[in-house]
């Protein structure tokens, strides 16, 4: 038997490597030729120190100077002793760089194109290979934008399914990647991308669960909540999606096809145009209340632009309440435009 080890790296890149039954990380990360940082392989130095984020181990035998008794019990480890007994995230305290694990390369074609809105679109690619890449929800690939020396990030937007990967990305106005989807792009054109990258992921869920997203942040959500209705929600959850116009709340249906699958998730939605037409109208700082933070006893994932990002830790901070972990990505939109 085997189990999965996804390698998060300090730069952001995540790679996946499979792990025998009785095996080092240590041992099945130099396998797959990726070079964490390793010394003594006896569990005396300390130089493989890494943290196990998710996952049951066998932590193995070390000396204390390696490893103290408090940083094993907060989750540290040695990878030249730690045997996984289930599949395992372990964060490596060095650069992907540094262990020659580079990200890999995927291509395929576009085999779905969506104009969700006037601002957001929607899109599939079928990978070359038939496979797909391992992912954790919530992280990004770097997609190259057809006919130029550029790329975007993009975060996944859905598991991976049959083969096919998908993005929701907002539409800029001028933008390389938009103007190419929105005038040119045709199902069957080829994309390449590289994958997966950040650090912006869904952890173990042991406490209730707050989403928070603007605008096309909601694409990490979407693809974490997918994970969610696979494998199950065992507490609570709420989101709070906001956008800046009516149209542009785009895939109603999907939060509504997750929440029949959760009875323990709910949703709400807001518009910040003040001619806006919905019952909420506003940021999600008008409709983010003390409650939804039950008190710090919250694991919070807000995604969205700068903006909205530093309005909402702006918020929390005045609430006096602290999410006990709070996790966030920014995007920033115009960069594509600036780059046209």
């Amino acid at each position: 038997m085997s189990h999965t080890i996804a390698l998060s790296f300090e730069d952001g890149v995540t790679r996946f490597v499979s792990c025998d039954e009785g095996e080092t990380v240590a041992d099945a990360a130099y396998r797959s030729g990726i070079n964490v940082p390793l010394d003594c392989r006896d569990g005396a130095c300390g130089t493989c120190k890494s943290y196990c984020e998710s996952g049951a181990y066998d932590a193995g035998d070390y000396i204390e100077d390696a490893l103290t008794p408090d940083e094993a019990a907060a989750g540290h480890v040695l990878t030249c002793q730690m045997r996984p007994k289930s599949d395992c995230v372990v964060k490596i305290a060095a650069s992907s760089a540094l262990c020659k694990a580079g990200v890999s390369r995927f291509s395929g074609r576009l085999a779905r194109l969506e104009r969700l809105s006037a601002s957001t679109i929607g899109f599939s690619i079928a990978l070359d290979t038939g496979g797909a890449p391992a992912f954790l929800p919530g992280q990004y690939a770097n997609l190259s934008v057809p006919g130029t020396g550029e790329v975007r990030a993009y975060s996944f937007s859905a598991l991976p399914r049959e083969g096919h990967v998908e993005f929701l990305v907002r539409n800029i106005p001028g933008g390389r990647m938009s103007t190419w989807l929105s005038e040119r792009a045709r199902v069957g054109d080829a994309l390449t991308f590289t994958a997966p990258m950040g650090s912006f992921y869904l952890r173990p869920v042991t406490r209730r669960l707050l989403f928070l997203a603007g605008g096309t942040g909601l694409a990490p959500v979407l693809a974490m909540l997918d994970l969610l209705a696979r494998d199950g929600l065992p507490v609570p959850a709420h989101l709070i999606y906001g956008v800046t116009a009516d149209a542009d709340l785009v895939l109603l249906d999907r939060l509504e096809q997750v929440a029949a699958r959760l009875p323990h998730f709910t949703f709400a939605t807001c518009v910040a145009d003040p001619a806006s037409v919905h019952p909420r109208k506003g940021y999600v700082t008008h409709h983010l209340a003390p409650e939804h933070l039950a008190g710090g006893a919250v694991d919070a994932y807000l995604c969205g632009p700068p903006a909205m990002v530093d309005a909402v830790r702006a918020h929390v901070q005045a609430l006096g309440i602290t999410p006990a972990a709070f996790h966030y990505e920014r995007f920033s939109p115009g960069l594509e435009a600036k780059a046209a």
